[in-house]
């Protein structure tokens, strides 16, 4: 971790232009994850409850940001088909510590990071429900967010830090997962979590072996609308802290072509595992984007009849509900390929594995 938190001292201090702002934080994560350690050694002492319950078999949703993740989470939580957890939970893993600093949120909202994200982009807040991803940073000062914001504007490209086929840190970062899940079943008294993990798209077969029970969706939608989206949305959150459209152009060229690299990464190595008979298929629905705004009542029958879960008459009409508005639904998100020194040629060549496995019928075959 040290290495770490001096890559992360450099990247901001040099790459972002902001030393003040690096030594803030290379002092502000080792305390959170200190308290967060102190916090769970209360939990096991204290919480009979979170020993005495199971982990439930996760629904795990995976797919590159803005492929339709964040939202489909969120409709599955907030219709209890299991539960999800917030931002301010993953920075504070306890529920001791949620206990005590529940009552806090609306002042630790004002200084939260997460107030840099637009609302038309991605809205999110502390008591919003997010994506896993995001615990690494609080707990092992690691994980592909670390890279995506931060580590990327180092000298050094560290991407092979954070591809699992040179540096695993699979085995510790999923027994974290398990405690954090088995921590969000006692806090929302619900037997499964719903959760997002994109990053999984890189290491989805020890993801499977190492939790047999979990149903994975994984979402596809097409890499030219994604990856920049995707690119828009963390500029807009680096531009909004750190005035990253006013940084010497070279050093954003450097970054945005790694940023490019790591999401292509994603979705390739998904597809090589998937062509490679690694996934197993039987626990993985790919849900197409396009179906998902254009028959969503349909899909969503699918979806739940394939995470086993019964639907009340309640969700029954939601979902028509949304099924409708969705047809009509226009994002307010712009941005453009050229902003980020692309082109839609480029990006269907370096995705053109994933494109025919996964748009080319609009749905694969499934088993």
């Amino acid at each position: 971790m040290l290495r770490r938190l001096g890559w992360l001292w450099w990247s901001v201090a040099h790459g972002l232009g902001a030393p003040g702002k690096a030594t803030a934080l290379v002092i502000l994560l080792p305390t959170v994850r200190l308290l967060g350690r102190l916090g769970l050694a209360l939990d096991r002492a204290f919480s009979s409850r979170l020993r005495q319950t199971p982990l439930g078999p996760p629904v795990v949703i995976v797919g590159n940001p803005r492929s339709g993740t964040t939202f489909l989470q969120r409709f599955l939580v907030q219709h209890k088909v299991g539960c999800g957890r917030e931002v301010w939970q993953m920075v504070y893993p306890s529920l001791a510590q949620q206990r005590l600093l529940r009552p806090l949120l609306p002042r630790l909202e004002a200084v939260s990071p997460v107030r840099y994200h637009t609302t038309v982009a991605h809205e999110t807040s502390l008591t919003h429900v997010e994506t896993d991803d995001a615990t690494w940073i609080f707990r092992f000062t690691d994980g592909f967010f670390l890279y995506a914001f931060f580590l990327a504007w180092h000298d050094r490209d560290l991407l092979s830090e954070f591809d699992p086929a040179h540096r695993d840190t699979g085995p510790r970062d999923r027994a974290w997962l398990a405690q954090l899940w088995r921590r969000s079943q006692v806090a929302h008294g619900q037997d499964r979590v719903v959760a997002k993990v994109f990053s999984l798209g890189a290491s989805t077969p020890a993801f499977q072996q190492a939790f047999p029970d979990a149903r994975v969706l994984y979402l596809a939608r097409d890499p030219v609308e994604t990856i920049p989206s995707g690119m828009s949305l963390v500029t807009g959150v680096l531009d909004a802290a750190f005035g990253f459209w006013a940084l010497p152009q070279a050093r954003r060229d450097r970054y945005l072509e790694r940023l490019y690299q790591g999401l292509v990464l994603l979705l390739t190595r998904f597809t090589e595992d998937w062509r490679a008979g690694r996934i197993d298929r039987d626990k993985v629905m790919v849900v197409p984007f396009t179906r998902m705004m254009g028959d969503f009542e349909a899909l969503m029958g699918e979806i739940l009849d394939f995470v086993g879960h019964q639907p009340t008459e309640d969700l029954r009409r939601s979902i028509a509900e949304r099924a409708a508005r969705q047809r009509g639904f226009q994002s307010g998100h712009r941005y453009s390929l050229e902003r980020f020194g692309l082109d839609e040629d480029r990006i269907r060549t370096d995705c053109a594995a994933y494109i025919d496995t996964f748009l080319g019928a609009e749905t694969p075959e499934q088993p």
